[in-house]
């Protein structure tokens, strides 16, 4: 069972470098406008990016997204997502530590980050399934203690589990379980999704569970389900091959998923799936996210070498930074509680069927 947890990893890392595992759904961005201010009436200098998350200071709302773990390549580049992490004032999530907890000679890919990181903001990672399955707070304390961890995650995969050869399709009394942890834990839960978002209604469950964040997770990034296309065509497995298939394009668009949480929740958010530039981020601030989480560009630059990812996560805050200039914004809660946008098309077509008034934004002032 655990060697095959870790060859599984092991396939997730390979899939994702070399084959085309993108949802063909939007992330619902280019549906959001910032509104540009031709007479800024700020110096690009006097911009400060840098942000508070859970008591944390960040340089930038940047979170770099838990990804992986539990084999060499993924200890180099979990060891070179953490330098780049320290070296830039970022957050960093781990992958699932499932792996570890059965089988400690995994722990060192994932200490590695600690060590390469040692003042950042470090999040644990365990599986929404694992909980079902009798994690219990023993378990998740193992995966917060292994690297030092100043906050947990409890990741939901529901759609990976149901189309995946060796898939566990089982999410019975999960919420019972995640209150457990809240009310145990003295660290902030937060529960993520993986790439097929969350809405309202279980937003607001997970609040009243006792989480104190939210990272969305929105469809529009990785598709699960296309990774798992290709595990299973490699396996011949032609059944989950097709009902991945079929479900490739499943979930909530990342910022339709990030305003209904956002619009729903007093939480701590974060925006991620399919954020690939800062107006990206800018857009998910504007829209009322704490940060944004990056995930695939930054694992493709951290099987190289640590100098590619600075660089990409550099060209990422200063694409921010402009975006803030151009609206005329010094900071980000500046940018998070007072810029005006226009939310358009398909994104305002769901809100509004849905209940929300998406106009709202537009009408913003400043405090």
């Amino acid at each position: 069972m655990v060697g095959e947890t870790r060859k599984r990893k092991a396939d997730h890392i390979r899939i994702c470098l070399t084959k085309d595992v993108q949802s063909h759904v939007s992330t619902g961005f280019e549906d959001i406008h910032l509104i540009h201010e031709a007479l800024p009436e700020i110096s690009f200098k006097e911009i400060d990016t840098t942000t508070n998350i859970f008591g944390y200071r960040l340089s930038s709302p940047i979170i770099i997204a838990g990804m992986t773990g539990g084999t060499k390549k993924a200890a180099k580049i979990n060891a070179n997502l953490a330098e780049a992490a320290g070296k830039l004032g970022l957050g960093m999530g781990v992958g699932s530590q499932r792996v570890a907890i059965e089988d400690p000679k995994q722990e060192y890919s994932f200490r590695i980050v600690r060590e390469k990181a040692p003042k950042a903001f470090i999040i644990a990672n365990i599986g929404c399934v694992q909980l079902v399955k009798g994690y219990g707070v023993d378990k998740a304390l193992k995966a917060v203690e292994m690297v030092e961890a100043n906050a947990l995650a409890i990741h939901l995969n529901s759609l990976q589990e149901a189309v995946q050869v060796e898939g566990q399709a089982d999410f019975k009394e999960s919420l019972k379980k995640i209150r457990e942890l809240t009310q145990t834990l003295t660290i902030p839960v937060i529960v993520k999704e993986t790439g097929s978002g969350i809405s309202a209604e279980t937003a607001k469950k997970l609040e009243e569970a006792g989480v104190k964040g939210i990272d969305v997770g929105g469809a529009g990034g990785t598709s699960w389900a296309a990774v798992e296309y290709y595990r299973a065509k490699e396996l011949r497995k032609r059944f989950n091959q097709e009902l991945s298939l079929t479900f490739w394009d499943w979930g909530i668009p990342t910022a339709i998923s990030l305003i209904e949480t956002v619009k729903t929740t007093n939480l701590t958010t974060i925006a991620t799936g399919g954020i690939r530039n800062g107006i990206d981020v800018a857009k998910a601030l504007a829209l009322g996210a704490h940060a944004a989480g990056i995930a695939l560009p930054l694992l493709k630059t951290a099987a190289e070498n640590v100098e590619k990812t600075v660089w990409k996560l550099k060209r990422i805050i200063n694409e921010l930074k402009t975006a803030m200039f151009l609206t005329g914004k010094k900071s980000i809660e500046e940018l998070r509680k007072e810029t005006p946008l226009i939310v358009t098309g398909k994104t305002a077509e769901w809100l509004k069927t849905r209940g929300f008034k998406p106009e709202e934004y537009a009408l913003r002032k400043p405090l």
